[in-house]
């Protein structure tokens, strides 16, 4: 193992920790808002504060991602102080926690067992899951993560138990077989929505897989096209109202002149 290195930060670092901590301890004692909060009443906000985090991410704003990094570590604080009150645990056993279960789940660095890729650390992670308790494979994948988050983690999860195809050759046909499955329940005349909803969610589940396989995360792919659709559209909708139109009232080849305007912009940023 190589031993990390000397950081020439770690004074200053376990100080503003320490101020944290105390901050925290104040407001909780002192601030309206703070005192009434609770581990339910915060939940929804920390879901809140990740999808910040990962907007700045995909902003790529160094600014942005110390800021909402913050708001996330905040949060942690906020839910160990609460839990410190109920003398159920405090900060300092949550970080033993994690330190406790790195370290189990990583005996190739730890310990004397072998993992030289990517791949062998994951499928060592897995398994390692399992003896910690977590029988089934999927058990681990949360309910409440986004759909297309949940497919991927699912996906990675089974391939981890040994449960994947061999080549990406192989995904691609079968969403391509997907495809025409949906195309088969959608040409139909008066189509079953449910069945048609159902091959639908094949389609994705295969082409978030062929992703997978690719390397490419499916999420940030699909909201990096939300952001250019929105910069595209409000490019557009600013130029109608310049000149006294409504995109309700334009022609598509209007409206086309516009976007592609859009689009040389992004090009030229």
């Amino acid at each position: 193992m190589i031993p990390a290195p000397a950081d020439p930060n770690r004074k200053e670092k376990l100080e503003a920790f320490d101020r944290l901590l105390t901050v925290m301890d104040e407001l909780r004692l002192n601030c309206p808002w703070d005192k009434k909060q609770t581990i339910e009443s915060l939940r929804h906000l920390t879901v809140e504060e990740v999808y910040e985090l990962s907007d700045a991410i995909l902003k790529d704003s160094v600014q942005d991602l110390k800021k909402e990094l913050g708001d996330v570590l905040l949060h942690i604080v906020f839910y160990s102080r609460i839990a410190q009150e109920k003398e159920e645990f405090h900060i300092g056993e949550v970080m033993n926690a994690l330190c406790d279960k790195l370290i189990f789940r990583h005996p190739h660095i730890y310990a004397d067992t072998k993992a030289e890729t990517e791949e062998e650390v994951k499928q060592n992670w897995e398994s390692l899951k399992k003896k910690e308790g977590q029988e089934l494979t999927l058990s681990g994948v949360p309910n409440s993560l986004p759909p297309m988050v949940k497919a991927m983690r699912i996906q990675e999860k089974a391939r981890g138990a040994g449960f994947d195809w061999e080549k990406p050759e192989q995904v691609w046909e079968k969403v391509l077989e997907e495809i025409g499955e949906f195309r088969e329940k959608t040409s139909e005349d008066g189509f079953d929505s449910l069945e048609a909803e159902k091959e639908l969610g094949d389609v994705f589940f295969s082409l978030i897989n062929y992703a997978r396989f690719l390397k490419l995360n499916p999420d940030a792919a699909l909201e990096r096209t939300n952001l250019k659709f929105t910069s595209r559209f409000n490019y557009l909708e600013n130029k109608a109202r310049e000149n006294g139109l409504e995109l309700r009232n334009m022609k598509l080849k209007e409206m086309d002149r516009y976007w592609e305007e859009a689009k040389k912009l992004e090009r030229n940023c």
